[in-house]
């Protein structure tokens, strides 16, 4: 009778550990899914692996999703977005706000600054 009970232990761990592993293999998180805190570190990581000149802007929609804020405007026939992604805690009043976001500026879609510079930059435009 020990053996029948050993071996059904066995047979419960194994089935839980594939349970697991597909779970964790096959579930995908996404940032809309995630808490306002995970959101951010999601984030913060994530636009620490952007490459300038490389990341396209519907890459970065993909991956992250809607920007918390954004802004556009046309120069001379380009095209320029800032979409502000929230990286940092400052105010606990249920409001994003530029000083609590990263800002990603895109030219034509083509990503070509990071951060606060890139936003005074577009500003300048």
């Amino acid at each position: 009778m020990n053996k029948k009970i050993v071996f059904r232990v066995v047979i419960a761990f194994i089935i839980y550990g594939v349970f697991a592993a597909g779970v964790m293999h096959f579930y995908q998180d996404t940032p809309i899914q995630m808490e306002w805190d995970e959101r951010e570190g999601f984030n913060r990581k994530y636009i620490n692996t952007l490459a300038l000149d490389k990341t396209s802007a519907d890459k970065t929609l993909q991956d992250l999703g809607a920007p918390d804020l954004t802004e556009a405007k046309k120069v001379n026939e380009k095209s320029y977005q800032v979409m502000f992604y929230r990286t940092q805690h400052k105010h606990s009043d249920g409001i994003t706000t530029q000083d609590e976001c990263t800002a990603l500026l895109f030219k034509d879609g083509i990503l070509i600054g990071i951060g606060e510079s890139a936003y005074l930059d577009y500003k300048q435009l």
